[in-house]
């Protein structure tokens, strides 16, 4: 269990980290409706992320050969995931806005103060587990916890320990209003600003890395 929570915890961290839900859900925190559909976007979140990677599990199955090594196909799967990730990465910083220039928020973002619990728990799942960048890190997440052929019971501790720490990024500001109060709305607005701001950044680095390391470690595993 200890070399899948190894393996899967760079992915988790990667979803974790994602801005654009952290500005989403900080920006809920500011609404008129924020307890509920704050907690309903995370519920969302939670859902989405355990629901992703509980399927990709039960789609990938035992992927360890009888002598307890991975199947070629799983090192094929990280191939072409990095590939993707590369390029994804190439494209998030070479769109990194430049100096002094405004940063623009989407705009579904201005209509998030007329949202109700159940639309703020179905961008939630949205922005989770159907948000290409985050698909991608959740299957590669799940595929690496697939290849050390622990058992099912075993997967889900470790699959219920990513959604937990997928969940960070949208759980402090979650944690921060309800610690502070009304005292929230200024520490949450530069959270806001500054991950608004830095969303190429971030993202491109973070892709870039793991995108890498995938390529490294499905060459590595095809070569063997």
């Amino acid at each position: 269990m200890g070399e899948a929570i190894g393996q899967m915890l760079p992915f988790a961290v990667g979803v974790a980290l994602s801005p654009m839900p952290i500005v989403a859900i900080v920006l809920m925190l500011i609404t008129p409706r924020a307890r509920s559909n704050g907690l309903s976007f995370l519920a969302g979140w939670v859902v989405g992320v355990a629901a992703a990677g509980a399927i990709v599990l039960a789609v990938a199955g035992p992927s360890a050969t009888s002598e307890g090594q991975p199947e070629d196909w799983t090192f094929w799967l990280k191939l072409v995931l990095g590939v993707l990730l590369f390029v994804v990465g190439v494209r998030e910083w070479r769109g990194r806005p430049g100096a002094g220039e405004e940063v623009e928020l989407p705009k579904w973002m201005s209509a998030l103060d007329r949202f109700t619990p159940a639309k703020a728990a179905g961008t939630g799942v949205l922005l989770s587990a159907l948000n290409p960048k985050n698909l991608i890190f959740i299957v590669g997440g799940a595929t690496v916890v697939a290849q050390t052929a622990i058992s099912g019971g075993g997967q889900a501790v470790v699959w219920a320990l990513f959604t937990l720490i997928a969940s960070i990024g949208v759980l402090v500001p979650v944690v921060i209003y309800f610690a502070l109060g009304e005292r929230a709305s200024a520490l949450l607005d530069e959270i806001k600003t500054w991950m608004a701001r830095n969303n190429a950044v971030i993202m491109a680095v973070l892709i870039l890395v793991i995108g890498v390391k995938l390529i490294g470690d499905g060459i590595a595993g095809l070569s063997a």
